[in-house]
């Protein structure tokens, strides 16, 4: 291609001037919902120009309506914005302008919500943007709404960003990125829910069917439950049940990855096949292979060891359960009925905010424990604190999981009691947020006073917790 003589403008670059009609309509549209002619049909000749539906274009169709009426695009969306590497410094002008137009979409879908009453498809038109969302992040769908899953598998080199934002535009940080996306979603399904006539649809059986459990429907269904009876309840407690059910599997999963105490040799293995350790009974057993039959004669066989040596734990967990803090309530009630369940943990749980309630007999049961809840009100800790002191019979074998934003009535005594039990040998765990986005506010007098104390407060995904107690009960 010959350079531009001095002074000629140069030609754009058509591939330029058709993302740019894309991202100006996405804008547009986040801003403003009323149409904008000029680039409605600008974007129409883009759209098909490229082989793309105009159904991309329609803001009434969900992502599940296109793909289903166009199933080739699904393995599209998959990791859309996730960075690939260049070839050769080359960029394909023509698949940016492509993801674009998908990117788009899927933005829109998510981001650009209608004012007004929401319906129970509307919330699940919703959810199932945000999945695709996900998935064009790389992530599964509700990892980010519901805080399920690590971080995402980004492309390694450098790259232009997925939706080609630009010439040398630099590869996105998605693992910064995504931690900010989290919470926004979060914050969008919430208010969705809000503008529900909840009540109205857990009485339709039909309705209900359609809802997706979340966190943020959770905490309705929370707030709500003494009001609502009949099927209406029914429906209720079956989606805090599938909601807990699904959570529960996925944290007992990061619970069971390390094992509770070591080794205990002193107890034989049990002689069972999980058992064997096939590479010793073979390297035992060499001296008896028979070179002419070309076969190894064994005999003994060798079991691993699995017993381990353990001390009865004690784990009391207190979970304030005032507004601000119902997704660590509910997190942590499913993460506390899954340390019950490990061999010697004795666990206790107390909620609290004006009143303390001790939770330990259903501790094993979050489902039964949660309905037992009662969100909202005040918060003074030093109610939860007499419950508390009289379960530490022996310190050096107890963790204490506080977790709270601290915002408290009687400051100076709760935080007292609160460094008498860390001097007492006992482990001290301050947690201020225990969530899916890891997203909370903190006390600051409190957070000071934990970081001189030697006890500094855990903030962040619920990963960090489920860490700090393997790594005492171990």
């Amino acid at each position: 291609m010959s350079e531009p003589i001095q002074g000629e403008v140069p030609e754009a670059d058509p591939y330029d001037n058709r993302r740019q009609v894309l991202y100006w309509r996405l804008l547009a549209r986040l801003f403003d919902p009323e149409e904008q002619a000029s680039l409605e049909s600008a974007s129409l000749a883009v759209v098909e120009d490229i082989g793309l539906p105009a159904a991309l274009l329609d803001s009434g169709a969900s992502v599940d309506s296109v793909v289903q009426r166009h199933p080739e695009l699904a393995a599209e969306f998959d990791r859309l914005m996730v960075p690939e590497p260049e070839e050769d410094g080359a960029r394909d002008r023509a698949a940016e302008v492509r993801r674009a137009a998908l990117a788009s979409k899927v933005l829109l879908n998510v981001f650009a919500s209608s004012p007004g009453t929401v319906t129970a498809e509307q919330l699940a038109r919703w959810q199932s943007d945000a999945g695709w969302l996900e998935r064009a992040l790389g992530c599964r769908p509700g990892e980010l709404r519901n805080g399920r899953g690590g971080t995402p598998q980004v492309g390694a080199g450098g790259g232009v960003s997925p939706t080609g934002t630009g010439v040398g535009a630099p590869t996105p940080d998605l693992s910064r990125l995504i931690p900010e996306i989290g919470p926004e979603l979060g914050s969008i399904e919430a208010g969705l829910v809000k503008r529900m006539h909840l009540r109205e649809v857990l009485a339709d059986p039909q309705l209900a069917s359609r809802l997706t459990p979340s966190m943020s429907l959770i905490e309705q269904l929370l707030r709500d439950k003494n009001n609502l009876s009949g099927v209406a309840l029914a429906n209720a407690k079956a989606l805090i049940r599938r909601y807990v059910d699904e959570v529960t599997e996925v944290l007992r999963t990061q619970v069971e990855k390390a094992s509770v105490g070591e080794l205990d040799r002193s107890v034989p293995p049990k002689r069972v096949f999980r058992n064997l350790d096939l590479d010793r009974t073979i390297w035992k057993n060499l001296t008896n292979w028979d070179p002419e039959e070309e076969r190894l004669y064994v005999d003994r066989l060798y079991y691993r060891h699995t017993s381990r040596k353990t001390t009865p734990q004690r784990l009391i967990v207190v979970v304030d359960q005032s507004g601000s803090m119902v997704d660590s309530m509910v997190n942590c009630t499913i993460l506390a009925s899954i340390f019950a369940g490990l061999p010697k943990v004795d666990v206790h749980l107390i909620a609290y905010d004006t009143q303390a309630l001790d939770l330990t007999p259903w501790a094993h049961d979050p489902f039964e424990t949660l309905l037992r809840t009662k969100l909202g009100g005040g918060t003074d800790g030093t109610v939860a604190m007499a419950l508390a002191q009289p379960k530490i019979a022996e310190p050096r074998n107890t963790v204490v999981v506080w977790i709270s934003d601290f915002y408290e009535w009687r400051t100076h005594e709760l935080f007292e009691s609160m460094a008498a039990i860390h001097r007492s040998g006992a482990k001290f765990i301050p947690v201020g947020s225990v969530t899916s986005s890891g997203r909370g506010s903190v006390n600051p007098w409190f957070r000071e006073k934990f970081k001189d104390l030697g006890t500094p407060v855990i903030s962040g995904h619920i990963k960090k917790l489920v860490h700090e107690l393997k790594t005492f009960l171990t």
